[in-house]
């Protein structure tokens, strides 16, 4: 009757890592292989429980970090997220009120609109993304480029 207890635990555990490829579960799997065979060794039902406990600590303390490090895929940022934090050059005025503005990055053409929704800036001007809702870029003053004022002086 363990061997079946102990069986239906691996499946039960393999299962859930299957579904949720998490390196969450996949240790306990290891504990409950680990049970079975102290079952088979002919020890009783306390030693084999301790068998798993044991082994499940050992293999997660000693191998998931490695396993995380080296055997869970990498995560990348995508092109959405390396946008935040970008200079874009403005192709038409942002102004919130209108509903107006473009911007350019790497050759794609972006609606934006001012972050700050009192602000407006003006095409060809430089400015850094703050944030990405939908297909919109929210920008905010760039730092480094100097600001137009009105009538196209510098300031």
């Amino acid at each position: 009757m363990m061997a079946i207890i102990w069986i239906g635990v691996i499946i039960l555990f393999a299962a859930i890592e299957i579904a949720t490829v998490g390196l969450t579960s996949i240790w306990f799997s290891g504990g409950a292989l680990a049970a079975l065979g102290a079952y088979a060794l002919g020890l009783e039902w306390q030693w084999q429980f301790a068998v798993f406990v044991v082994v499940t600590l050992i293999l997660l303390v000693f191998t998931r970090p490695w396993a995380l490090r080296y055997v869970k895929p990498h995560l990348t940022k995508t092109n959405y997220e390396q946008m935040i934090a970008e200079r874009v050059c403005l192709t038409e005025r942002v102004d919130n009120l209108k509903q107006t503005g473009t911007a350019v990055y790497k050759g794609q053409e972006w609606s934006a609109r001012a972050y700050d929704g009192d602000q407006t800036f003006e095409a060809g001007e430089i400015v850094t993304v703050k944030e990405i809702r939908g297909v919109t870029l929210y920008v905010v003053a760039d730092g480094n480029m100097p600001r137009l004022k009105e009538g196209g002086v510098q300031q």
